[in-house]
Order: C-alpha cells, then structure tokens, then sequence
C-alpha cells in the first residue's frame, strides 16, 4: 500500500467516524469504504479556495463540497472578518443548486457562533442581489452559494468583501490562511440554525432591500417608456435557476407583458434535467426556449443562468429560424445603444468610462472612440470590473461609469452592485429590442448595422477539460510549454506579439522588443496575429478546464468564421496534443 493512500484512508475513517451531520453524507461514505479509487478522489487534497472561493463536486471528503467544507471556509472567513471589523456582519444567498440552501445555513450557523451578524434572504436570489445587499445592508462581507452555471453536481462558495465586489487577492490570501490554520472537525464554532435565529444572530433580509435593488435597476432603463406600446413578445427561460422572479417582475414593471415562460426550465431545480449544462452560452441548454420560439414567435429569446448573472439571447434570423448572439455581439450593440441614446439624450456623463476584460471583443474601441468614452482593459473576472467602480467611487467620481461587460455574457449598467446583473442586463437588452422594433430595425439588422459601421469581427471561446487529481497537473503543463515553446505561428499566420501577463511582459516576436503589461500577474497567455487577430489562452480559476478564445476580423461573416475554424483546429492540437 502506498503513502498516498495512507494518509487518505485515515482521512476516510476520520470523516466515517465524524461525518454524522448530514445522512447522504454518511451513506456515501458506507458506499465507497474499501474503494480505494473512489477514497484517494474525495481525500486525495483539500478542495481548493481559490481567489473567489469553493467550487467543487457535491459529496464527502475534503475535496468536495459539503456542509464540512463549507463550514471550515467559514470559520475562516468569520476570523478575518473579526480580525478586521469591529461590528462584523455578513450577508448570504444562494441560488437553485442541489444543498444550496443547506450549505447557506451552515455557513449562517458558523458565523453566528462566531459572533457575526448574519443577514440572510429567505428564499433563493441572485448573485447581484448579493452583492447588492452587502453594500445596502453595510456588512463587512459575503457569501454567494452557487456554482454559476456548472453541471448540476457541482456547488460553490463565492466570497464578497464589503465592497460588494468578490474579495481581493490579498483577502483570499488572509482567509485561506485562516482556513489552512482550520481543522474541519475540531476548530470550526457552529450553533443550531433555530437557535441563532430566534436569538436575532441571523436576520432575513427584508422586503425593503429588493424593492430598492429593484428601483436601483429600473434607474438604469433609457427608453422603459417606450416598451408597454412596443408589441415586443418575449420568451424566457431562467434555466431552473434564481432569476425566474426576478427578471419577471422587471420586464413587468417596464411594461413587457407578452412573455411566454419555459415551463419545464421554470421553478427552481437543481438537477437541471432538461439542460445537462445550463449555461446561456451554449446553445444546448436553450433547446427547449428554441422550441418554444417555434410555436409563439417571439421578438427574443433570453435565459439566464442558475444564478442569474449570465444572460443570453437568441433572435429570428429572417430565414424562419432563431439565431443566438454571442456575448461579444450582445455586450458591443448594448455599448453602441447606450452611447448612442444617452449622446441623443443629454444624459452622457462628463468623461465617461467603459470597462471590459482583456478577452472581451475589441469591437468596442472605435465605439468608445466615436462617443469619447475612456475605455479600461482589466484582467478576466467580473470582479476587476467591479474594482474599477470601487476606485472611481474612492474619488467621488462613480457617475463618470457608463457600462461594463465580458464576453462570457456578463453586463453590468450602473454602481449598484459591483457583479455581473443579469437582471438589469436583461431589462437592457429587452428595452433595446423594443427601441428597435419602433424604428423598424430587427435585431438582426441592428447587429448588421453594427458590424458595417465599425468592422466585421468573430470570437469564439473553447474550453477543454481536465478533471479528476491528474487534471490540475496536465492543466499546468499545458501553461508551462506554451510559455518555454511559444508557438511562432497559428493556422498558417505568424504570431506577432506574445503577451504573458504572468511575468507582465509583451515581447515582438519579429525585434524582440518588450512592453509592460501594467496589470496584476495572472496566468494567462496571448497571442497577437495579423489583422487584429489573436488567440488568448488561460487556465479556469473556477473550473477544470484551459479556455482558448479566438478572434478574427475579416470583410464578410463569411469569412472570419473560416478563418476561426483554422485557427480552432489547430490550437486544439496545441492544447490536446
């Protein structure tokens, strides 16, 4: 028998002899004993808290998400907070997800031992309205149960600092010191849920903070007014997830009647049945929403994801069909749209500012440029969105925000909330389409319009997965040989400009002449080509996976899409081997 698993059985027979608290736990603990496969994937390591938190598979052991886990992460969240505020309290929600609920109230239950107020919702609420709260509610932190839009085995534990954005570097750091300093059965304080409760130590957050995140994201609306005599006819689908209430009672109160809802992808659920991977990204998990389509005929089709920070579209192609956009080409037409109305309007802010992530669509530079907008590049993570709101907030200048967006279908208008909304994302995109519909123009045509005025451009992102204890290992290789044997060229086209933002340097491939990247390192990997052409490659903070995201600019549609499928083809071999 090895070392390795050693140490693993006796992290099993710990946990057999302690894991008593939850009863799947105890029964999948009885269903793997003498497994030793099974034993080394739940304790070969302890499941990561990475910059923003948890993410995991739902099960027993160290290297899953359970109430244990959750609870160890918590103590130590409760001793930085401690550590750091001297009225600590702590906001929590949580989404649709399997043990969402239980895994909120555990981490309720820690913190109030711990002596920290906890504000809890008392029914399922988005990411936003996380964020929001902590900010309403003035708390030094927190928590957000929720794995996004993960296949439904997995759960997570995203972690807010009283900024409303998702903690820093350096909080994570302080946390995850705490944590490693945490034993999972022996250190953690938790008390009965009741019990807090009815000592006031954990409070439901009231129906006064909605209706003022609701209010706040009404304020965002430029053309609401027009929506009621629109005709627009709208079908939706919150993919089982958190924003089924929400997003509904904002299209209501904009006057958008005619939404046909996704029965079987309506009520909360866990298991996402119809939509192995509910992501508004991929068209699978909007079959059901095209389908409906067929039958009703809407203007759009929007879904958004478990925790309703995602948004995606699709609309009628004109050829009988339904055609999805990509969060790129939502994220540009929303710019343009909110450039272009406000300008109209008077409402443009002095000096306006725009951010995006370093792998979001470049088609918004001559956008930025025609309305003066300052446009900012930050690395990817919505949460260096979020951080740019803080600075300008830190100067009293906020006002100067205009919108924030990536190309993984987050949007953000307004200061709010410091996250990715796909509520107000969806109110936007809604109003946009019923602006449109007054003049005449499809959104297709609108898109058309788009790319005639400032340039045909295509991106595509592609994720390859590595997972189980092998996975993180191959991941970094794949990093490590595309630093120490950069490629010289992709799909036939010579790779100008190698940028590592993890040494903060671009070098020319052809002078070999280096720049700053004045950016926080990060593990990530650019590959400039010709004609704004490039590749970007980096490893999922959240997820087991290398994501590659393309770009290609051509005349035609036509034929930057055969371009990409080149460039895809080949950076697979690059990746996959």
């Amino acid at each position: 028998m090895s070392t390795s698993i050693e140490k693993e059985l006796k992290r099993y027979e710990l946990w057999s002899a302690h894991a008593v608290d939850d009863p799947d736990l105890v029964a999948e603990l009885a269903s793997i004993q003498g497994d030793e496969d099974a034993i080394r994937e739940r304790f070969y390591q302890d499941l990561a808290f990475g910059t923003g938190g948890l993410r995991g598979v739902i099960g027993a052991g160290i290297a899953r998400m359970n109430i244990y886990t959750i609870r160890r992460a918590t103590q130590g969240l409760a001793n930085y907070v401690n550590q750091s505020f001297d009225t600590p309290r702590v906001a929590i929600s949580y989404d649709s997800r399997i043990k969402s609920d239980t895994f909120a109230k555990a981490a309720a239950s820690v913190l109030a031992a711990n002596g920290i107020q906890v504000y809890l919702y008392d029914r399922l609420m988005p990411t936003p309205m996380l964020s929001f709260a902590v900010r309403a509610l003035h708390c030094s932190a927190g928590i957000m149960v929720t794995a996004s839009h993960n296949p439904a085995k997995y759960n997570g534990y995203k972690v807010y600092g009283a900024d409303g954005c998702q903690i820093t570097l350096e909080v994570a750091e302080t946390v995850i010191g705490f944590i490693n300093r945490t034993d999972i059965f022996n250190d953690v304080k938790s008390m009965n849920f009741d019990e807090a409760a009815a000592a006031g130590k954990i409070r439901y957050i009231e129906q006064s903070v909605i209706e003022d995140y609701y209010r706040n994201v009404l304020a965002q609306g430029i053309h609401t007014k027009l929506c009621p005599e629109s005709g627009l006819k709208i079908v939706y689908t919150p993919l089982n997830g958190a924003g089924n209430v929400p997003v509904r009672e904002i299209l209501s109160r904009i006057g958008i009647t005619d939404v046909a809802i996704v029965k079987e992808q309506e009520m909360p659920d866990g298991n996402f049945t119809t939509c192995p991977y509910p992501n508004p990204e991929i068209r699978e998990a909007l079959e059901l929403g095209l389908r409906l389509c067929d039958e009703v005929q809407p203007d759009l089709l929007l879904a958004t994801d478990p925790d309703c920070d995602r948004v995606g579209i699709a609309v009628p192609d004109g050829k009988g069909g339904y055609a999805l956009f990509s969060g790129n080409e939502v994220g540009a037409m929303l710019f343009a749209y909110i450039c272009e109305e406000r300008t109209r309007m008077g409402t443009m802010p002095e000096n306006p500012i725009a951010v995006k992530t370093i792998v979001t669509t470049d088609l918004v530079k001559p956008i930025a440029e025609e309305y003066g907008v300052e446009l900012i590049d930050v690395l990817t993570g919505f949460k260096f969105i979020g951080e740019q709101i803080g600075l300008l907030e830190q100067k009293g200048e906020e006002s100067r925000y205009l919108f924030g967006f990536e190309e993984s279908y987050g949007y953000l208008a307004g200061t709010y909330v410091r996250d990715k909304d796909a509520v107000v994302a969806s109110m936007l995109i809604v109003e946009m389409a019923a602006y449109y519909r007054t003049k005449g123009i499809t959104m297709m045509q609108a898109r058309e319009n788009l790319y005639k005025k400032y340039g045909v451009f295509k991106h595509e992102q592609e994720s390859f997965t590595f997972e189980g204890v092998s996975g993180m290992h191959k991941m970094q290789e794949i990093m490590t040989a595309l630093r120490t044997n950069a490629p010289t060229e992709i799909a036939g086209l010579p790779v100008l400009e190698v940028a590592d933002y993890l040494v903060s340097k671009a070098v020319n491939t052809k002078t070999g002449e280096s720049r700053v990247l004045d950016l926080p390192k990060s593990d990530v990997i650019a590959f400039s080509l010709p004609n704004r052409a490039s590749v970007i490659v980096r490893p999922s903070g959240t997820e087991p996976k290398v994501k590659a995201y393309y770009t290609t600019t051509a005349k035609t549609m036509d034929e930057a899409v055969a371009l990409l499928e080149t460039l895809q083809k080949d950076v697979s071999k690059m990746i996959m081997g």
